[in-house]
């Protein structure tokens, strides 16, 4: 009997630490790390500067009423002229462009940045695992992840995985997507790669809505190595802490307020509509609910919670803010040290520092990197986080929050651990001193105010255009 006793403890012991040991193995499986990135610098011979915004605009031959739409646009972007632009569109080509158009901007971006990475990290294409490639606008067989792995030949085992239609959320979905892989195979290591086809997707036609993309996507792209290799861990640069994903698909509205489609004419293009930053602001209200819990201290929700009950029980006395006149929200700043807004417009980034009650500094990065390289999609929040680290700002322990916004509707976020040094100037090298300038004013109102008979229709005068702020 006492043997018998012995033998059940015995096996209950064991139970309990092969049951201690697996949960263990799978939370050091869980973890994820950034061994590096980089973000891709195109070729200074692809720069859209004021002259050559000019030349591609009066090329469409558009009427008074679209030229003077366009121009708002252009002037209340808040893009700069350091931009870049695909080079069948500077090459006056946008009209017809051909299939390989595509596949040249895609294989300019793959050899020069995944190259790169490889060679600052010190792996190579055989110890790739896991392979993550998202192109929204772009998706021909075979797929760009197969493209991928043919360049560079990697191994047969490699799991490679294509996204495409998923908007400019679609980095963070690829980094969740990564690290569910990962999850799977121990000290395993997975590439994402994140950036957009502009070449075969310039909008031709003079559908307003449609329009507004061609002043603010631009050529640009990201690689990044993680892990969730532990022995590692000393040589990446952050720590993934949470991933939080919302999609309001489901309501008509959102679906439509960024979707591909034709216009009268049966030309192809973007359209965004008035119905976007409502969306946007929906998205990122769900996103919110559920990422609060997961990054704000508890001190912070529960000042929280007591001022939402103080103004159920008294809803007429003191329930706004004395500085804003707007309710009392969350303070972010209580769990995040740096915010990485994905750069989509200066309209949305106002709006996400209004939401958030963020200050002129918090928002820095996204403005600055919208000005120098514009919105390069799904790899935009890549460059804000390089202009943090060109800037020296990002020490160890600093919590990064990365909030990025797409089509579907979608609203994704994370939260970044800092946890070795960041210092590289990446694709800011050449230009990161002279940020912020001291004048961000767009100079295209200043240069294409007056138009002639040759730019308008058949008018056959100089014609002033004003702008209504």
């Amino acid at each position: 009997m006492e043997l018998l006793t012995m033998l059940t403890i015995l096996l209950l012991v064991h139970a309990v630490a092969y049951i201690a040991w697996t949960m263990a193995a799978r939370r050091r499986q869980s973890r994820c790390y950034l061994l590096d990135y980089v973000c891709h610098k195109p070729s200074d011979d692809l720069k859209v500067s004021t002259e050559i915004a000019g030349t591609v605009v009066r090329s469409k031959r558009l009427g008074l009423p679209e030229y003077r739409f366009l121009l708002q646009i252009i002037v209340r972007s808040g893009i700069g002229e350091e931009t870049y632009c695909p080079r069948n569109v500077l090459d006056g080509r946008e009209e017809e462009p051909t299939h390989q158009d595509a596949l040249d901007e895609m294989d300019a971006f793959f050899d020069a940045s995944i190259a790169e990475l490889f060679a600052r990290t010190g792996f190579g294409p055989s110890d790739v695992d896991v392979l993550v490639v998202n192109v929204s606008m772009f998706s021909p067989a075979p797929s760009l992840a197969s493209r991928v792995v043919h360049r560079y030949g990697m191994r047969e085992d490699v799991a490679a995985y294509n996204l495409s239609g998923m908007g400019c959320s679609a980095g963070l979905t690829s980094l969740d997507l990564a690290r569910n892989a990962l999850r799977t195979r121990p000290r395993a290591l997975a590439l994402v790669v994140s950036t957009e086809s502009i070449a075969p997707n310039w909008y031709k036609g003079t559908d307003k809505s449609m329009m507004m993309a061609n002043c603010l996507f631009r050529c640009g792209g990201s690689a990044m190595l993680l892990t969730n290799n532990l022995t590692l861990r000393g040589r990446a640069k952050m720590e993934l802490s949470c991933l939080v994903r919302a999609n309001i698909a489901a309501n008509d509205d959102a679906h439509a307020c960024s979707i591909q489609r034709e216009d009268a004419d049966g030309r192809f293009g973007i359209s965004l509509s008035k119905d976007l930053p409502k969306a946007a602001v929906r998205a990122f209200t769900v996103n919110l609910r559920r990422l609060a819990p997961r990054i704000l201290p508890v001190a912070e929700l529960a000042r929280f919670a007591a001022h939402l009950i103080y103004m159920w029980l008294l809803p007429n006395k003191h329930t706004t803010s004395s500085k804003t006149g707007r309710p009392k929200m969350l303070n972010f700043k209580t769990g995040v040290d740096h915010f990485c807004l994905h750069p989509g417009g200066s309209a949305l980034i106002d709006a996400v520092k209004r939401n958030l009650g963020l200050g002129d500094d918090d928002v820095e990065p996204s403005r600055m990197t919208l000005h120098r390289w514009g919105n390069t999609s799904a790899s935009s929040v890549w460059y804000v986080l390089s202009y943090m680290e060109a800037k020296g700002r990002l020490k160890r322990g600093d919590r990064v929050l990365m909030v990025a916004f797409g089509s579907g509707f979608k609203c994704n976020s994370c939260v970044w651990v800092v946890t070795g040094d960041m210092a590289d100037k990446g694709a800011w090298a050449d230009c990161i001193d002279a940020y912020p300038p001291e004048n961000t004013a767009n100079p295209y109102m200043e240069k294409f105010s007056w138009i002639n008979d040759d730019d308008v229709g058949d008018n056959h005068q100089s014609i002033p255009i004003r702008l209504v702020y």
